[in-house]
């Protein structure tokens, strides 16, 4: 199912265009589809250095976000999605990456398979990711919040942080949560992407693949 979406999401891809390429299990998927028409994109721009690394061995140019004038589309997966397209994002740690392409990139399309579709976010532990020496700082703004952070130990992010993993929330109003996390001081962002939720979903399932706009 979720290669079935990757497939899919090759269809939306501009010919000469640079590609924003998300990160996690789902977008390696994609990644492999990208590169069987790797000679008719200019390149990309990757949301992770894991990602960067295989689309290198691929053969498509990996550039800079701030290289890069315009961004076509970006193409990642979700480790929960609502059909209002709003989603949890950050279990494999490139939350921040992520948010920072998709809100350059003109189409946002998300692809995963059913299991990933909910009514209401917050099964998933929610990821915050934290400047190192606020981590306790914001675990306990995040307690007053009704969430039990739990700390990813040995894992550091991209950039040099690290993730708090909140458990427990029941997210009804996903936008105002995520403009509230962000307000805590120390939070560098955090895995809600509703603000900016997806524009297209390629859900993956049994009977084929679904498209579901917002």
């Amino acid at each position: 199912m979720k290669q079935a979406a990757a497939r899919a999401a090759i269809a939306l891809v501009p010919e000469d265009s640079v590609v924003g390429v998300g990160t996690g299990s789902t977008a390696n998927y994609f990644i492999a589809e990208l590169g069987r028409i790797r000679n008719r994109l200019d390149g990309a721009v990757a949301s992770s250095e894991a990602t960067a690394k295989q689309l290198k061995a691929l053969g498509i140019p990996v550039f800079d976000l701030n290289g890069v004038d315009d961004l076509a589309v970006y193409v990642d997966g979700a480790d929960e999605v609502t059909s209002h397209l709003a989603m949890i994002k950050g279990g494999g740690g490139a939350l921040t990456r992520e948010k920072i392409v998709a809100a350059v990139a003109r189409k946002f399309v998300c692809i995963a398979d059913q299991s990933k579709r909910v009514h209401v976010l917050g099964k998933f532990p929610l990821p915050v990711e934290v400047v190192p020496m606020a981590r306790s700082y914001v675990a306990r703004e995040l307690v007053k919040l009704g969430g039990t952070p739990v700390w990813r130990k040995d894992f550091v992010t991209d950039n040099g942080n690290a993730i708090l993993d909140v458990h427990g929330l029941t997210i009804t109003a996903p936008a105002e949560l995520e403009e509230r996390l962000n307000q805590i001081v120390g939070v560098v962002t955090n895995g809600l992407f509703a603000r900016r939720a997806a524009d297209v979903l390629l859900l993956g399932t049994a009977q084929g693949v679904q498209t579901i706009t917002g």
